[in-house]
């Protein structure tokens, strides 16, 4: 079983507009909601695509009611440890020519809650996939995903790790699976300016001495790379289209990667994530299934 966590889900709410003036009364031409958050994103997709998850994380009050509500009527198990206090976050998201986010900050999150969680990654067994992505809240722990995957060190655990900095980087001695930086994360990472193929590779060889499995770097209009857990490595262009939205290839890639694995090796895992990625960069929201396995057609 593949199992994703949320810390801090939430709804976003796309808002449409000819343009932004602040300070006025501005009217959206239409908008949208999504359920999110980056291990839910992930969830979604892989739904899409047919293969089912579990999806673990925290909801609060009423918002947390609608997310879990949503993505259940979508078809996906949840798991949600419930929050005695506050509200599940939304993200506001402005479009306007350019994309403006403001983004909630989310409930509070106490000891007993946490371990809640714990107990529930804790049931995993061998031969499950962990999927950990995205930042954490203030009121857990720096150390959170480590905390997990300490927990279930001694399991056959197949760990995905989407995150950034020291979140990323304090979990390599876990040995993951497989860990997706962008390139921009990796020049935060390595405090450089990355301008070829080489430099990306060397960046990503560095992440595996360190301890992770496989590298995947997705590289906006320069496409994705993997370094592979052999040394090899895997090239794949970008998918052709209009890119509308920003919020969740990334996650769309990761769960395009581990679908391909489940179906083939890691070239195809490879296409089938660039595939993932470009159908929600030329969405609204997620990628959906038809359009996926349209674009991945043009790249097999």
């Amino acid at each position: 079983m593949i199992y994703t966590v949320t810390f801090n889900p939430a709804i976003d709410y796309l808002i449409h507009t000819d343009e932004m003036k602040l300070g006025d009364v501005n009217r959206s031409k239409y908008d949208e909601m999504y359920f999110g958050g980056k291990g839910i994103n992930v969830s979604i997709v892989l739904n899409e695509l047919g293969i089912k998850s579990k999806a673990l994380g925290f909801v609060a009050g009423f918002t947390g009611d609608a997310i879990e509500r949503g993505i259940t009527e979508m078809g996906i198990d949840t798991k949600f440890v419930h929050l005695k206090n506050g509200n599940s976050r939304i993200n506001v998201k402005i479009k306007a020519g350019e994309e403006t986010e403001i983004n909630g900050q989310g409930p509070e999150i106490d000891k007993s809650e946490l371990e809640q969680l714990f107990y529930k990654t804790d049931r995993l067994e061998d031969g499950d996939t962990l999927i950990l992505a995205g930042s954490i809240p203030g009121s857990l722990p720096s150390d959170v995903y480590e905390k997990i995957l300490d927990r279930i060190k001694e399991k056959e655990v197949r760990v995905v790790v989407d995150a950034r900095n020291d979140l990323l980087l304090n979990v390599l001695k876990y040995n993951p699976f497989l860990i997706k930086p962008n390139n921009y994360e990796l020049e935060e990472i390595f405090g450089l300016k990355l301008t070829s193929k080489e430099e990306i590779v060397e960046c990503a060889n560095k992440l595996q001495n360190l301890g992770a499995k496989n590298v995947l770097v997705s590289m906006a209009g320069d496409g994705a790379l993997l370094l592979d857990e052999k040394g090899k490595i895997h090239q794949c262009g970008v998918c052709e289209g209009t890119v509308k939205n920003s919020v969740g290839a990334g996650d769309s890639m990761v769960a395009g990667f581990v679908a391909g694995l489940i179906e083939g090796d890691y070239d195809y895992a490879l296409k089938l994530g660039t595939a993932c990625g470009g159908a929600t960069a030329f969405s609204n929201g997620l990628g959906k299934r038809d359009d996926i396995y349209r674009l991945l057609e043009t790249l097999l």
